[in-house]
């Protein structure tokens, strides 16, 4: 690399919607900043279920439809959704793998042949090896290794992917045809961390009496020793709330869960998204809390 030539930062993601809740203030930051931003979306979302009461009861068909055209109309909707969500977080690119949702475990839809949970793991590395040495990304974030909180199907194999394919991506025996090998320079996983929970927790107990962060919440595995990053993501909430209520048919725009805390009260309580270095070329993995930018030991020539 050489000075004046911005970097790009990939992510990897399994449904149309997770680019939202996972990410979206530090690449809608770093995308001002002038740094090549790419989205991976796996899978369509087929199996995503209806939850703005504005289109139907939560799990129901759209108002007015059955369920088998209700099913096609949301399928239809989803990439669309992810387009306008993409655009508002800004992202320089957006790449669909083009397998199908894969439901949840022990679900019709898990068995289905064209889905991510049924297709070769090999085949589905192959296929991000070459969206990675076509983008060149130094920077790779992916899902972390912990699904205890949600064992998503789909999460569990982009993670497995993601890892793989950061693994092969440089090694030229792997995928010959399929792009000049490249190896990436770091590989990130996103998480959610106790320490925001509890301070979201608190904030909207103290504005609204109640929360929706129940007990089961804190009962899941703390990973925030693991952190290693924390990105200050001051002015850049919007982001996430933009690209959230993009995806209509997924998002109930009264769900507290989501906007019971507007932009600024969520930047007063907690301004940062957490990140877990998992792999780095260019040297050892820092420690607890002590890196503030994904971009930490890569030389590049971006303002920063």
């Amino acid at each position: 690399m050489s000075d004046g030539v911005a970097p790009t930062i990939l992510t990897v993601h399994a449904h149309p919607d997770d680019e939202a809740s996972k990410g979206a203030p530090t690449l809608a930051m770093y995308g001002s900043r002038g740094v090549r931003t790419v989205l991976v979306c796996c899978t369509g979302g087929e199996e995503g279920d209806l939850q703005n009461p504005s289109l139907a009861e939560p799990g129901q068909p759209f108002h007015g439809l059955d369920e088998a055209a209700s099913r096609q109309l949301l399928a239809e909707m989803r990439p669309v959704e992810l387009a306008r969500s993409a655009e508002v977080i800004g992202f320089s690119e957006v790449v669909m793998l083009g397998y199908r949702d894969s439901g949840m475990a022990e679900s019709d839809a898990n068995a289905h042949p064209d889905c991510l949970h049924c297709a070769d793991l090999d085949i589905v590395v192959g296929d991000l090896v070459e969206v990675v040495r076509r983008e060149r990304p130094e920077v790779i974030i992916t899902y972390g290794d912990d699904h205890s909180g949600y064992p998503h199907p789909d999460h569990i194999r982009v993670h497995e992917i993601s890892v793989l394919a950061y693994e092969r991506a440089g090694d030229p025996s792997w995928y010959p045809g399929r792009g000049a090998p490249y190896q990436p320079l770091k590989l990130y996983y996103s998480t959610w961390t106790r320490r925001r929970i509890e301070a979201v927790h608190r904030a909207l107990i103290a504005k609204s009496g109640e929360s929706p962060f129940d007990e089961s919440w804190f009962e899941r595995m703390d990973n925030d020793h693991r952190v290693t990053t924390r990105i200050d993501v001051t002015g850049f909430m919007w982001a996430r709330t933009g690209a959230l209520r993009a995806h209509a048919t997924q998002v109930d725009p009264s769900e507290a869960f989501w906007f019971g805390l507007d932009d600024a009260e969520l930047e007063t309580v907690y301004p940062f998204e957490d990140w877990i270095l998992a792999r780095s070329e260019v040297g050892e993995i820092p420690s607890h809390d002590s890196e503030g930018d994904l971009l930490d030991g890569i030389n590049i020539g971006v303002t920063r």
